[in-house]
C-alpha cells in the first residue's frame, strides 16, 4: 500500500521560507516522478511541481517558478519542497503523490501539511 507522509508546514510571514518533506513508501519509484500539489480553501487542488526520481529533473507551475525548489533523497525515499519568498496566496494544504505528467497517480492522499503565509 502506497503511503505519503507530508510534514514541515507552519505559519510564516510573507517573504519567509519553509521546507516541506514527503516520505513515500510502498511503491517502486524507479522510473517514476514525484509531484507536489496544494489545495487552498474553496479551491481545486493544483499542481505545484515535480521531480523525476532517477534523473532529478524538475518542472514547476508558473506561479511558483523561481521561488520553489524540489529535491529528493533517494535512500530515504523522501522528496522536499523548499519554498522561498512566500506569498499569502501560497497558503494551502500541501500534498505529494506519484505523478504522470502533472496528474496524480494514486487516488489516496496523505494528510498533507498546512502552510499559512500571513503577517
Amino acid at each position: 500500500q502506497v503511503q505519503f507522509v507530508e510534514s514541515g508546514g507552519g505559519l510564516v510571514q510573507p517573504g519567509g521560507s519553509l521546507r516541506l518533506s514527503c516520505a513515500a513508501s510502498g511503491a517502486t519509484f524507479s522510473g517514476a516522478s514525484m509531484g507536489w500539489f496544494r489545495q487552498a480553501p474553496g479551491k481545486e487542488r493544483e499542481f505545484v511541481g515535480r521531480i523525476s526520481w532517477i534523473g532529478g529533473s524538475t518542472s514547476y507551475a508558473d506561479s511558483v517558478k523561481g521561488r520553489f525548489t524540489i529535491s529528493r533523497d533517494k535512500p530515504k525515499s523522501t522528496v522536499y519542497l523548499q519554498m522561498n519568498s512566500l506569498k499569502p496566496e501560497d497558503t494551502a494544504v500541501y500534498h505529494c503523490n506519484l505523478v504522470a505528467g502533472i496528474s496524480p497517480i494514486f487516488g489516496s492522499w496523505g494528510q498533507g501539511t498546512q502552510v499559512t503565509v500571513s503577517s
